[in-house]
């Protein structure tokens, strides 16, 4: 029970890899704020997530407005006196029309909104949520990067790469700064993952793309969201207590 009695703020938790890693901490004894901008999605994954007596509380908030993030963490402090684990959950390429546009097809309006999509609800939301883990001078916060962000993905756009190397740049620069407070900041950069926004995507590629995919990949296969939830639980538990400023990249092994 590696998070017995922490307290888990999970943003994007009603579906994907959020809901994923929801599972695994609420499986392992975390008190789990699952946050999402969703209600339909929340009224059917927060009774799933609640299996077994799991304690998971669903909770609706957009993590790119900033008075509802602020109050969804003033609210659980209040309720729970603390926030021990912070996952940013909230991104992805599928918010424009065309995921995989070259940069002269994008618009000024498709990177903006990729770039607002990926980075300012992790920016708000950890913005918010320092305050309350250097109280108790300890925390873990993971967030969600893509291997689009090293430059290494054919099927997205140079804005959505921009947009997950920032993620990678703000995860190495708040370890340095969150580092002598107590708390680990890291990050995993997922490949191709089905999840339920991308698994559309996916099943629309020819069969040779998708052979293509898989033989370029080392393992053989594309990840599921529950391959990407493990790591971001090894990085939120106290197995990665010296671990902080790095993103891993699960990829297997592209």
């Amino acid at each position: 029970m590696r998070f017995e009695g922490k307290v888990a703020l999970i943003t994007a938790a009603a579906n994907g890899i959020g809901r994923a890693t929801a599972e695994i901490m609420a499986r392992e004894g975390a008190i789990v704020i699952a946050a999402d901008n969703h209600q339909g999605r929340l009224d059917e994954a927060v009774p799933a997530l609640r299996r077994d007596g799991a304690q998971v509380e669903g909770k609706l908030v957009d993590a790119l407005d900033a008075a509802q993030v602020d109050k969804l963490v003033a609210d659980v402090e209040r309720d729970h006196g603390r926030i021990d684990i912070l996952v940013n959950a909230v991104g992805g390429s599928t918010v424009i029309d065309k995921p995989a546009a070259s940069t002269e097809q994008l618009t000024l309006a498709d990177w903006q909104k990729l770039i607002a999509f990926n980075l300012d609800g992790t920016f708000l939301v950890t913005h918010a949520v320092i305050p309350v883990m250097k109280r108790r001078r300890s925390g873990k916060i993971v967030n969600l990067a893509s291997i689009a962000g090293r430059g290494l993905s054919a099927n997205s756009s140079s804005a959505y790469a921009a947009a997950k190397g920032g993620i990678i740049a703000f995860t190495r620069k708040l370890a340095h700064e969150l580092g002598p407070e107590g708390i680990n900041v890291n990050a995993i950069a997922p490949s191709v993952t089905l999840t339920e926004r991308i698994r559309p995507h996916w099943e629309k590629r020819s069969q040779g793309s998708q052979a293509e995919e898989i033989e370029r990949t080392p393992l053989r296969r594309v990840a599921e969201a529950v391959d990407q939830a493990r790591v971001v639980c090894f990085l939120a538990s106290s197995d990665a207590d010296f671990v902080t400023g790095i993103t891993i990249d699960v990829t297997g092994g592209v």
